[in-house]
């Protein structure tokens, strides 16, 4: 640790800082962590469990100084899905894979291509799960007996159908938490207004309402107190084929919303993380949570931000973090076991309400781009159909509109009449054909080229010169389009001139073998020379201008 450039300059005075930061965001890490467990469909210890142990590792390994790791509200919805489709078991599985896959990213130093997700289909699959999260809290809020599905219209459905099992002392309890966290940061500002409501409206159902609201002990049974024991999970090679699929969207998501975090506190606390690094050490922590029963975890925005608003100074903030929920577990376990579920229903829905990007998503829609569709599309699937559904589309639908926007950027502009401004007018500068190429020259621009420049060669075009000091990239696909302009333009005998050509195409141009089939001399670095040379093509000059 002494040699991470986390802690470089690190003294006493810091670590004070990280042991306030610390305890502040361990507290507020408690509420969270038996929400978002229960909220996943699994017992809620294990959501304490993952908060110790992965936010222990991945602020010793991770790549941000300021990162505060552990289950979130992003993997809520998902990790539901795996609950009733594979069951307990295959999650810490599918956890275990998830956190190798990210290792593996990282080692291949693929953080950074994280970057590139679009910025509406993030807003749009986060929005998204907001609206799943917020839903799934309804039936607790209001003390309702539901069954839960894993589709959005069927939990709506459950909803309506059983209406009349709704709590009144549920609401009451859910309401006073709601009130208090509402309240809490405008009266109690350095309290943590999610633990104040849980322990306010608890102590409230505990002496007003006895027996009449679910709480976490009636429905799952005793909080167990103590560490937890070291379990490993029965694996199986159909067990790890069957899971890959969705061990991959755990790892993708949790890289994504890890990267997300990392860069928050970036902007927060002026410093440059690692990304490569940081999914290592995510990785890591979900390699080693499902050992002790935790569930998938990752970087957590609104923890971190917390974090770093209480003064943390390094990663040992999140090292003491770990360290005060273990305590809190150790002491105070059987207490918990009193918290109603209705007073864990509004933090759930203020986390959805926090994370829904509301003013983002608003603001993409009021572009009326196609940014607006791919929003619109992935929150749309992400709620009504499957959140992978929702992502691999949203991407689709962008990669496609980026390739049509992109297909339009490549300009071919005929400049024949600059023949004639650089030598005398004769009757051959007919037969000498200029074009300015600007732009990428790629899969998705080719029909552009095609249609203006190789549908026009005829017998009458002797010399082709093609000026590229504005083509700064071309793939493989253009490469064959331009192989198609040479053999036509060698049909009828002439010459292809190509002027002013960028580093990469060149290269590409060499490992194909096009360019020597062009042949060298037909290569200058302005498009002067290469008119001259034209000209003297024609006139019979063989004279080589280098």
């Amino acid at each position: 640790m002494i040699k991470d450039s986390r802690f470089q300059g690190y003294n006493m005075k810091g670590f004070q800082k990280d042991v306030t930061a610390g305890l502040v965001v361990g507290v507020v890490a408690i509420p969270l962590g038996l929400a978002f467990a229960i909220a996943s469909g699994v017992e809620p210890i294990y959501g304490l469990y993952t908060t110790i142990i992965a936010g222990i590792l991945i602020s010793i390994l991770g790549g941000s100084k300021y990162q505060i790791g552990g289950p979130t509200g992003a993997f809520v919805p998902l990790l539901f899905g795996i609950v009733m489709q594979y069951g307990y078991e295959s999650l810490l599985i599918a956890g275990f894979l998830a956190g190798i896959m990210l290792v593996l990213m990282g080692l291949l130093k693929l953080g950074n291509l994280m970057k590139f997700i679009p910025r509406p289909v993030i807003i749009g699959f986060t929005t998204g799960i907001a609206i799943i999260i917020f839903s799934g809290q309804i039936a607790n809020f209001f003390g309702m007996k539901v069954k839960k599905h894993e589709a959005f219209m069927d939990n709506m459905k459950e909803l309506v159908i059983k209406a009349d099992t709704i709590n009144l002392y549920s609401v009451i309890v859910a309401i006073i938490c709601f009130v208090v966290i509402l309240l809490a940061p405008r009266l109690l500002p350095r309290v943590p207004g999610p633990l104040l409501g849980l322990l306010i409206s608890t102590i409230a159902a505990y002496f007003l309402f006895p027996d009449k609201v679910a709480t976490i002990g009636s429905t799952y049974g005793a909080i167990p107190k103590g560490f937890p024991e070291f379990q490993v999970p029965e694996l199986s090679v159909e067990v790890i084929i069957t899971l890959l699929p969705v061990a991959f969207t755990i790892a993708l998501l949790g890289g994504v919303e890890s990267l997300l975090s990392a860069t928050v506190a970036d902007n927060m606390g002026g410093t440059k993380h690692d990304s490569n690094k940081e999914l290592v050490g995510q990785g890591i922590a979900n390699i080693a949570t499902p050992f002790f029963g935790g569930i998938p975890a990752t970087g957590a925005i609104a923890r971190t931000a917390t974090n770093i608003k209480s003064g943390a100074a390094s990663p040992m903030s999140g090292v003491i973090h770990g360290i005060v929920v273990l305590l809190v577990l150790l002491v105070l376990s059987p207490f918990a076991a009193h918290i109603p579920l209705a007073s864990m229903a509004p933090i759930l829905m203020f986390v959805a309400w926090n994370m829904s990007e509301r003013k983002e998503f608003a603001h993409v829609l009021k572009t009326k781009t196609a940014d607006s569709a791919v929003l619109l599309v992935t929150f749309l699937i992400t709620v009504f159909t499957d959140l992978i559904m929702g992502v691999g589309i949203g991407l689709l639908i962008a990669f496609i509109t980026f390739i049509a926007k992109m297909s339009h950027t490549l300009k071919v502009r005929e400049r024949s009449h600059e023949i004639t401004e650089i030598v005398p007018i004769d009757n051959s500068d007919s037969k000498i054909n200029v074009y300015n190429l600007e732009g990428p020259l790629f899969f998705g621009s080719i029909d552009v080229l095609e249609s203006s420049i190789l549908e026009n060669l005829d017998n009458k075009t002797k010399v082709l010169v093609l000026s590229m000091r504005r083509v700064t990239y071309m793939d493989t696909s253009a490469e064959a389009a331009l192989l198609a302009i040479v053999n036509r333009i060698g049909k009828y005998k002439g010459k292809l001139i190509i002027s002013g050509i960028q580093q990469q195409p060149k290269e590409l141009l060499l490992s194909t073998g096009l360019y020597h089939k062009i042949e060298k001399q037909h290569f200058f670095k302005s498009k002067e020379d290469a008119l001259y040379f034209a000209k003297k093509q024609l006139k019979g000059n063989s004279d080589k201008v280098v």
